[in-house]
C-alpha cells in the first residue's frame, strides 16, 4: 500500500503546484507539457491526479488518518 500512497501523494502534489502555476501565473503545467488542455495526454494525466486524490481521502478514512509513505519497518529484537 505504501508505493500506491507514495504515488498518489506525488501526483497530488503535481496537482498543487500546477492549481498554483494556474492561479498565480495562469500557466497551466500540464497543458504546456501536452500541448493542450483537452489532450489526451492531458485529460489522462488530470483522471490520474483526481484518481490518486479520491484513493488518498479514501485511504485516509480507513486507516485512522494515517497516510504511510515509507514502509512498515519491522522491529528488531
Amino acid at each position: 500500500m505504501f508505493v500506491a500512497n507514495l504515488v498518489s501523494y506525488i501526483l497530488v502534489l503535481l496537482g498543487a503546484v500546477n492549481w498554483g502555476l494556474y492561479g498565480i501565473f495562469n500557466f497551466n503545467l500540464v497543458s504546456a507539457i501536452f500541448m493542450g488542455d483537452r489532450s489526451v495526454g492531458a485529460i489522462i494525466v488530470y483522471c490520474l491526479i483526481a484518481l490518486a486524490a479520491i484513493w488518498l481521502i479514501i485511504y485516509t478514512v480507513f486507516s485512522g488518518g494515517i497516510i504511510r509513505l515509507l514502509p512498515h519497518r519491522k522491529e528488531h529484537v
